[in-house]
């Protein structure tokens, strides 16, 4: 090696060290050589899609995403003894979801660039090509297929570093002509399968995307602060941007209240909701738990076959088969009605207690046809009958009679005076202040001055056609 090749590989490498950081460059430490990533930079709303006639089949298959970020190239090189003078770097080039024959027209565009800069060193123009140019060159655009080259049925082909002509190489997929003639075997497309490409491509958009958004700076809307985007958090749907210790503080709040729906975005109107995820990110354990068995007893409640065990030491969720009113639980076995909640009673109506016969006789009078005809087959037509008999008869008795003080019969003022005598037990009582009277004397009650019903015998009474009301004396 010469000592100009020497000094002008040096000089390189130590000036591509001083561009990149390391993620990009690294040197390698036993030869002269190392490892480039070139990253990207991809028009906005780039989608990348897979057909639905692909070979694998796929649970992905016909379906697009967007995207902002796709995995590097990676060129490995060596430095030859008597490069730049004379000899070329030997290189691989290798991507995930570029296909060995786009990965090696652009080895053979590196050969070509290597011609033009005979002399002289190259890397960063391969660098710059790769990062800048590889999308126009291989006619790239969006939407953009994903397809695996099938690298197993091919014969590889050497090619020599000093080409002489390119490949023209049209089309977002590129040519699937001489496909032999254009393998490269320093081209490597190192995924495994198609799904394995995907999911590898989603994952390293998603951590990119957070990378960028740690080193961000971000106005926090609660407590109108700047902070980094390491310190904030954004909602999925709508993207909005809090501070960590904010959205803490609210999704504390709101669980210790129950209120496990209700982890909206704090911009008003926002419908937004925070994942689980996010949530388990922030609360504690302990309150994450309570959350998460919220937000599953929510979420069963309001699945129409899912009903709870009624007994108070059990209280676990039953499915329930279509048309069957017996639920059995998985637990404790116990089998209930589904309707009433109360021991399975087969075709047998279910008992009313006395706590709800106002509302079903309310629920009945406000259902249409339909849901009546429930009520009658769950309850019973006689059932349903008699209690809307009952609480009429009940509304019409609290409303026209007062009842015995002495045995709670019900007692219907027509006409007379009010001392009143009950016809089931027969004791006297007052109309107006409900007091019992003396069997010996009733009328001292309205007789004795210092009573409270004093001079009020015939009280509201109706007197030949006008009301007897008290005379006021002086």
């Amino acid at each position: 090696m010469s000592s100009e090749d020497r000094e002008a590989q040096e000089d390189e490498l130590l000036a591509l060290a001083s561009i990149y950081d390391g993620d990009e460059f690294r040197k390698a430490e036993s030869v002269q050589g190392g490892e480039t990533r070139i990253y990207l930079d991809l028009p906005q709303n780039f989608k990348i899609f897979v057909s639905g006639n692909s070979n694998e089949c796929l649970q992905n298959s016909g379906f697009e995403y967007t995207i902002c970020f796709l995995p590097p190239l990676v060129l490995n090189f060596e430095l030859p003894p008597d490069y730049p003078s004379s000899s070329p770097p030997s290189f691989t080039l290798s991507g995930k979801w570029l296909s060995p024959t786009q990965l090696s027209a652009l080895c053979k565009h590196l050969d070509n660039l290597w011609e033009e800069y005979r002399g002289s060193v190259v890397l960063f123009a391969w660098m710059q090509f790769l990062k800048e140019e590889t999308l126009a060159y291989l006619n790239i655009v969006s939407p953009f297929e994903l397809k695996m080259g099938s690298q197993g049925k091919m014969q590889r082909k050497a090619v020599q570093a000093s080409p002489n002509t390119e490949p023209d190489f049209g089309g977002a997929a590129g040519s699937d002509v001489d496909q032999e003639e254009a393998i490269d075997e320093r081209a490597v497309q190192d995924v495994e399968s198609l799904s394995s490409l995907i999911q590898e491509i989603l994952d390293f958009d998603q951590a990119q995307q957070k990378k960028c958004f740690n080193s961000k700076l971000f106005l926090c809307n609660i407590c109108f602060c700047d902070k980094l985007g390491s310190e904030c958090m954004y909602f999925l749907e709508c993207r909005h941007v809090y501070c960590k210790a904010c959205l803490k503080d609210y999704f504390e709040i709101q669980i210790r209240d129950g209120q496990v729906q209700c982890l909206n975005c704090p911009e008003p109107k926002c419908p937004s909701v925070a994942t689980p995820g996010q949530v388990k990110e922030l609360v504690e354990a302990e309150l994450f738990a309570r959350y998460d068995r919220l937000l599953l007893q929510s979420t069963l409640d309001l699945m129409a076959d899912v009903v709870y065990c009624p007994r108070p030491c059990c209280q676990l969720p039953v499915m329930q088969e279509p048309g069957c009113t017996m639920g059995i639980c998985s637990s404790c076995n116990f089998a209930f009605c589904t309707l009433c909640r109360l021991t399975y009673h087969g075709v047998s109506p279910c008992k009313v207690t006395a706590d709800k016969l106002i509302d079903l006789r309310n629920e009945y009078l406000q259902a249409d046809e339909a849901n009546k005809r429930f009520l009658e087959q769950r309850y019973g037509k006689r059932v349903i009958q008699k209690t809307l008999e009952e609480m009429e008869s009940k509304e019409w008795l609290e409303k026209n009679s007062k009842s015995c003080p002495c045995c709670g019969t019900p007692i219907q003022k027509l006409d007379g005076c009010n001392k009143m005598t009950c016809t089931s037990c027969m004791q006297y009582f007052c109309w107006i202040c409900m007091g019992s009277l003396s069997r010996a004397n009733p009328y001292k009650h309205f007789t004795d001055p210092t009573s409270p019903c004093f001079n009020r015998l015939f009280h509201a009474v109706d007197v030949n056609g006008d009301i007897w009301e008290d005379e006021i004396e002086d």
